[in-house]
């Protein structure tokens, strides 16, 4: 057997009752945001770093490799040819790095997709209070 409870509360003390609870609600959803875009900010801030690393290390790599090898493979081929080569291997390896650090980037949800699923949650709650 079901038994209906009467609230006795007037339809204006209802209504602040709802204002006060979505008033609410929504500093919990915008916190919940804060909360989840800070974890995703995080994760692309280390992608971030592996970009600048890579292209640290290409840069120094072209600096040390390219003076010591051109050096060494210009005895069998042209200075300029043995230049080019080894110039073009290491950019190849910092090209390798930065692609890494960007595929990191580009597979990154950066969306607060739990808070807009609650947030559409709250909306139909909300609705569905006020039929």
């Amino acid at each position: 057997m079901q038994q209906h409870v009467r609230d006795d509360r007037s339809l204006g003390e209802l209504f602040g009752d709802l204002s006060r609870q979505l008033s609410q609600l929504v500093r919990q959803e915008v916190q919940l945001a804060k909360t989840e875009m800070t974890q995703k900010v995080s994760g692309v801030g280390k992608d971030v770093g592996k970009m600048a690393a890579g292209g640290f290390v290409a840069y120094a790599g072209f600096l040390a490799i390219l003076a010591g090898i051109i050096v060494l493979v210009s005895s069998w081929i042209p200075l300029w040819l043995s230049a080019l080569i080894v110039g073009l291997i290491v950019v190849a390896i910092g090209y390798f790095v930065l692609q890494s650090g960007m595929n990191g980037m580009k597979e990154r949800d950066v969306a607060p997709k739990q808070t807009i699923r609650s947030i559409q949650e709250t909306t139909e709650w909300a609705k569905g209070q006020l039929k």
